[in-house]
């Protein structure tokens, strides 16, 4: 007998948020949308930690990512636990996309799709490689170097020829771990900040724009970025809807990061589809549609 129809699935952090803290109740709004349209359609849930040792996710029809935000820091772990649990319990987004989607190589298989990409160089584990020989092969003013596997900007580096020796220890230390991606920098994200593309189904719900505090470059709220809302455009949202479209499989949710090139066409930073914050709280709907789409799954 199952106990749950959907579990709401989060970072240990948050399974009990403190509500005076600005951030950890935003996530649990947003949580509280998506379960209050899950269970005004007579389903079953409950937030639960992915890596909870006592939970008996047999015992759950299904669970969906969604506040799951150390699954980079334990990564190792984070697999080998949805490598179990995909036995016994479906996943949303499924686990075969989480898989693609975790390692930032998936930006080469959309670029060969023909989905507008910034030039991206890898930097494989291990490759013996200095900084300043991987940014003069990539012939640019200025980069960006992160993690193939991150989240929440970890280890995400604005270089130019003036600052690569200081990093230079940080990347060899990250090599010796995990992949690393240099692309150029694009300079609209410190005017236009970056769009996030909400598409759920397939189809683009809502958006909303990101603009990094003065001085830095992180859109990321953890990092003091603001988000405002959106008015996704026609061409915004062909873009949104067409990145999703390449995807291997078709995912319930995604999330569309983009900013605009030199050319002025928009240029897809990342495609989110394990764990990504989908701002309800900005368009409420899209958190029942969300809903009506896992409740169509099972």
């Amino acid at each position: 007998m199952e106990d749950h129809d959907i579990i709401i699935l989060t970072d240990e952090r948050y399974v009990t948020p403190d509500e005076t803290n600005w951030y950890q109740a935003q996530l649990l709004g947003e949580e509280r949308l998506l379960m209050a349209g899950l269970e005004a359609r007579g389903l079953r849930t409950a937030r639960v930690a992915w890596s909870n040792p006592d939970f008996d996710w047999s015992r759950a029809r299904a669970a969906v990512f969604r506040s799951t935000w150390d699954y980079f820091e334990r990564f190792a772990e984070f697999s080998a636990w949805m490598d179990r649990v995909e036995k016994t319990t479906p996943l949303f987004n499924a686990p075969e996309l989480v898989r693609w989607n975790v390692d930032k190589h998936y930006l080469r298989d959309l670029a060969e799709r023909g989905l507008n990409v910034p030039v991206t160089r890898f930097i494989e584990r291990g490759e013996t490689t200095s900084l300043r020989e991987a940014f003069a092969a990539c012939h640019w003013n200025e980069v960006i170097l992160k993690p193939a596997v991150s989240g929440a900007a970890r280890h995400t580096y604005r270089l130019n020829a003036a600052n690569l020796d200081a990093h230079e220890t940080v990347l060899q230390e990250l090599l010796r771990e995990e992949s690393m991606i240099i692309q150029p920098f694009l300079t609209s994200v410190l005017t236009q900040g970056e769009l996030s593309l909400i598409v759920i189904g397939g189809r683009c719900t809502h958006a909303v724009r990101k603009i990094a505090k003065p001085g830095d470059f992180r859109v990321q709220d953890d990092h003091g970025g603001t988000v405002h809302p959106h008015t996704p455009t026609a061409d915004e949202i062909a873009f949104a809807e067409s990145a999703v479209a390449a995807c291997p499989q078709s995912p319930l949710y995604a999330r569309v990061d983009a900013v605009r090139d030199a050319s002025g066409e928009l240029s897809l930073m990342e495609l989110e589809l394990v764990e990504p914050e989908l701002f309800f709280r900005f368009h409420p709907p899209a958190a029942d549609a969300l809903a009506a789409a896992i409740a169509a799954r099972l």
